[in-house]
């Protein structure tokens, strides 16, 4: 027995020296982090942001790649897949969880697939309409929908968008009829805003700011549990009657599962290291956003619960599944 259980502890040795000797030497060339969406947008900015600083700490760039596609599932799918030696990073987005949640079948688990480093940042939406309308409350805007048939409409990035989920949580929440018109991203859904296509769109601050700044819209709430330190006058939708109301976006971290718990953790050191720098902070915040990392047990709890929320979601809208 004692022969048996010394050979069973020399092979898991032996399993384990690989992974040891992996860390220890990583890393050991540029790491790549996979986005899921286009060049130039959110996720891809705090990417290369974050990257950009983690880098001097690390010794080695961080290559920033755009794999565009199916709600950011195909960048999602390509880390789940590559080698888990903390050589390959994915910037999940709130995307992810609701991926999770719409998708029937996916290349991968939403969590069980990845091994979580931090959050980075969580941002909310605005509600949004044309500031030649009568609609400066929650209040007003549910009262037209009460009074229109087939309720207020609402624009949103596209069908099975966070956005799209913010408006069917916040009308059954709120009690509010919502009638749901896709487009193509924000900058489409804005735009018939604009030209009075829809009377009120909901989207992120980054998207809606110029816009908002040249007063041609007017954000009547935003979905956050406190006041955006953007726009600290506008107040929340809890604040205007709706307790307990809080969905935000949030971008972080993620590496394929099974990459050994050392790198896992100098990734979390830098990413904390580079969230306390005030440019990075700034930045963020200029995006709409609050810098927060968390640990990698607090996003993976926090993915799951997520996943959960937004399967309700779908299932009380009756929103079909992809």
């Amino acid at each position: 027995m004692i022969q048996r259980r010394d050979l069973l502890a020399a092979g898991l040795a032996s399993l384990a020296a690989p992974l040891a000797a992996r860390a220890e030497t990583w890393p050991a060339r540029p790491l790549k982090a996979l986005q899921g969406f286009a060049a130039g947008g959110n996720a891809d900015t705090i990417a290369r942001l974050l990257g950009a600083e983690m880098a001097r700490g690390l010794g080695q760039p961080i290559v920033v790649e755009a794999v565009t596609g199916a709600g950011g599932t195909l960048a999602s799918a390509a880390v789940a897949r590559a080698a888990p030696d903390g050589h390959t990073l994915l910037l999940a987005t709130g995307g992810h969880a609701v991926a999770g949640a719409l998708y029937e079948k996916l290349p991968y688990q939403t969590v069980g697939s990845f091994q979580m480093v931090s959050t980075i940042t969580f941002f909310p939406f605005l509600l949004l309409v044309n500031p030649a309308s009568n609609l400066r409350t929650l209040a007003e805007v549910a009262a037209q929908a009460k009074a229109t048939n087939g309720g207020i409409a609402y624009g949103s990035a596209g069908v099975g968008s966070t956005h799209h989920l913010v408006g069917e949580l916040l009308g059954k929440s709120a009690g509010i009829p919502m009638l749901h018109v896709p487009f193509r991203g924000d900058a489409a859904s804005l735009t018939a805003l604009l030209g009075n296509e829809v009377p009120m769109v909901i989207a992120p601050a980054t998207a809606a700011l110029p816009q908002i700044k040249a007063g041609k819209l007017r954000p009547v709430a935003t979905t956050g549990p406190a006041r955006w330190a953007g726009m600290p006058e506008l107040p929340t939708v809890a604040e205007q009657g709706v307790a307990g109301f809080d969905v935000r976006s949030w971008a972080g971290w993620m590496l394929p599962a099974g990459t050994p718990q050392p790198i896992v953790e100098r990734l979390h050191a830098e990413t904390q290291k580079a969230l306390q720098l005030p440019t990075v902070r700034s930045r963020l915040e200029e995006m709409g956003g609050e810098a927060r990392g968390s640990s990698p047990q607090e996003m993976t709890a926090m993915v799951a619960a997520e996943v959960q929320k937004w399967s309700r979601v779908i299932a009380d809208a009756r929103i079909q599944r992809l």
